[in-house]
């Protein structure tokens, strides 16, 4: 029997692939089998994330911000390994840790735009060929932020809460043609972003520890193998779902 969590043959393009939750997803994708494309914009950071991947894994230089060049992201990743995306994982973002009241319009149309408006254009670039051949799996990662209040980050938890409503309307008008979409809502994990929300601010490094029943940080993997079980066979009835990988701190007290 063929192991319905495997990624053989598929081809997964990866925004903010070179660190963090996007290298974890990418290392994991590469090693169920799946050609991975990290996306970034740093040359030198997505050499190295590719040769720690492995021989799966190809890169290339895109900044999502470039609405405009969505479509040719997608002709180099065809050109590189002769074939079109068959996962899509819209991770790329930034941070911004402010008061609502501190943030400027500026700033919060700067998160909107790497977030909501580079997801929205790649995954308009990529699902096209993944209807035509009625099989693909788009994947948003989302944030506890999109689940409940946080403060300081009203420009992100903007972003990550409109990532939710996308899903849903793409599932409906994508799923009907063999494209399922879903999220992951990350909890806490120890990365560069975690890192900066709590620099300087340990109480609530341990607010966040105190409130999740598993009392520790995930890893990037944690979120990868989630990614990959999303993407696989074994979720092929899967999709407009939000799954948290977070510990238990969205149903935590």
């Amino acid at each position: 029997m063929t192991d319905p969590f495997r990624l053989d043959g598929q081809t997964a393009l990866i925004t903010g692939g070179g660190t963090g939750l996007g290298l974890g997803i990418a290392r994991c994708m590469a090693r169920a089998g799946a050609r991975v494309i990290i996306v970034g914009r740093r040359r030198q950071v997505l050499e190295e994330a590719a040769a720690t991947i492995g021989a799966l894994a190809s890169f290339v230089e895109h900044d999502v911000n470039d609405l405009k060049s969505a479509p040719a992201l997608v002709e180099k990743c065809v050109a590189n390994t002769g074939t079109a995306p068959t996962i899509l994982v819209n991770n790329a973002g930034i941070h911004l840790k402010k008061f609502a009241l501190e943030t400027s319009e500026d700033e919060f149309m700067a998160v909107i735009k790497t977030h909501v408006l580079g997801s929205f254009s790649l995954t308009r670039a990529v699902a096209p060929r993944m209807v035509e051949q009625k099989s693909g799996s788009i994947i948003f990662i989302a944030s506890m932020a999109s689940l409940f209040g946080i403060p300081q980050v009203i420009a992100y938890s903007a972003a990550k809460s409109a990532y939710l409503g996308m899903v849903r309307t793409l599932a409906t008008e994508l799923s009907p043609q063999g494209v399922r979409i879903n999220a992951i809502a990350p909890g806490w994990i120890d990365s560069a972003i975690s890192r900066g929300a709590f620099k300087g601010d340990p109480a609530r490094a341990e607010r966040v520890l105190s409130r999740t029943p598993m009392h520790q940080l995930g890893e990037a993997d944690d979120i990868g193998n989630a990614a990959v079980y999303l993407s696989s066979p074994a979720a092929k009835f899967i999709t407009g779902a939000v799954l948290a990988v977070d510990g238990g701190i969205s149903i935590g007290f």
